[in-house]
């Protein structure tokens, strides 16, 4: 007697959570990461120059204004356009942008650690860059399951 069995469907057929089912938990926890890793860092460099949900500069580690040569507050405007930029990537190139807002959490870790006023803040960020990897990995998934 012959059984005849289809194959399991090839890499490039499979669903992926850029194009997935909504009802997918990969294709939610992806959008889920994307949406957040836009909103949040986009309305924080906006923050940082208009100073409505803190005052950035205490944030800064004085030893950074030191090695620019330049002001806390001239220095955060900056910061403000890298995490405008840092949004946009991930909204248009996730893969990326996940990568890039870890390592962006990364170096505001070591800043929160120079300071040495807030590890409850380093600490989740550090949860915030574990999730920008997932994103990152969940994103990579998706571009791995598309190639032929």
């Amino acid at each position: 007697m012959v059984v005849h069995s289809s194959p399991p469907p090839a890499l490039d057929q499979r669903r992926a959570p850029l194009a997935g089912d909504l009802s997918d938990p990969a294709t939610q926890a992806f959008w889920l990461l994307r949406i957040g890793f836009v909103v949040a860092p986009i309305l924080f460099g906006l923050d940082k120059f208009a100073h409505v949900l803190v005052d950035w500069d205490t944030y800064l580690a004085p030893e950074l204004s030191d090695l620019f040569d330049v002001r806390a507050h001239t220095l955060m405007y900056a910061v403000g356009v890298v995490e405008i930029a840092a949004g946009l990537v991930v909204a248009f190139r996730p893969r990326f942008g996940g990568y890039l807002v870890a390592a962006w959490l990364a170096g505001i870790i070591v800043n929160l650690l120079l300071i040495g006023d807030f590890y409850d803040i380093a600490l989740r960020d550090l949860g915030l860059l574990l999730a920008a990897l997932a994103l990152a990995r969940l994103a990579d998934a998706d571009r791995a399951r598309v190639r032929p």
